[in-house]
């Protein structure tokens, strides 16, 4: 995600600001700290997810970002979810929390051999393989198809749990942007949090015809509240799979 920075971080006057992930990076430190410091009860998922589904994904005349090098319109892949909004982060509306067992069960969809599980886990103890998946409570969504012959047919399903951060009562309904060439279905449509801090379920299926061009496509789903002080958007990305992935 690229960054910008709002009037509630202070920066040092000598502070050289250049552009580039390197430069991104500390910035994007100081916003999770920021956030942090706002809701210290939030996980480090749900602080990022705060990040990832308030930003704009537009650029400063509100057009879509373009890749420098081609000037085409720039995918997920390339800007992420798009620039921070530090002061929206604060009020996400809803987050995707994501559990430690989360992650054990992508490792073990990921056929590691139990050396090659504790490294990465950084843990000695057994860990609980009995419901593997790739499919983590992330905000965003990707997709591959495998590019072979002119036309690629491809269905893929999703499953994600909200957290209501916002008020005791919301009332959230989805607006989808569906890459070219695909259908986006979600169910419900419709999520009804009676209170705080109360989580809801959805599922999203990706139905995707290729072309001949086999590119990447980009699309979104945006959660928009009833009265619309919330708006929060997952990027969508379908892609064809690169062998040294």
């Amino acid at each position: 995600m690229a960054a910008t920075i709002g009037t509630n971080i202070e920066l040092a006057t000598d502070y050289l600001l250049e552009s580039g992930t390197s430069m991104a990076a500390p910035h994007i430190a100081g916003i999770a700290a920021l956030v942090k410091g706002a809701h210290p009860e939030w996980s480090p998922s749900a602080i990022r997810s705060a990040m990832m589904t308030t930003a704009n994904p537009l650029d400063n005349t509100q057009k879509p970002i373009r890749k420098s090098e081609d000037n085409k319109p720039a995918t997920s892949l390339d800007m992420g979810a798009g620039h921070v909004d530090p002061n929206r982060a604060l009020d996400p509306g809803l987050i995707y929390d994501t559990t430690p067992q989360d992650y054990v069960n992508l490792l073990c969809s990921l056929n590691f051999t139990e050396e090659q599980f504790k490294t990465i886990a950084r843990s000695s103890a057994n860990h609980n393989c009995s419901n593997p998946s790739s499919d983590i409570n992330y905000p965003s969504f990707i997709a591959f198809f495998s590019p072979e012959g002119n036309f690629t047919f491809l269905e893929q399903k999703f499953r994600r749990t909200v957290t209501n951060v916002g008020s005791a009562a919301a009332k959230y309904r989805v607006k989808v942007k569906a890459p070219r060439n695909s259908k986006v279905s979600v169910s419900p449509q419709t999520l009804v949090f009676r209170k705080k801090n109360q989580k809801l379920s959805y599922s999203l299926t990706i139905r995707y015809k290729d072309d001949a061009q086999q590119e990447v496509q980009s699309g979104s789903i945006t959660w928009v509240e009833e009265n619309r002080n919330h708006t929060v958007r997952s990027p969508i990305v379908i892609s064809p799979e690169i062998e040294t992935w």
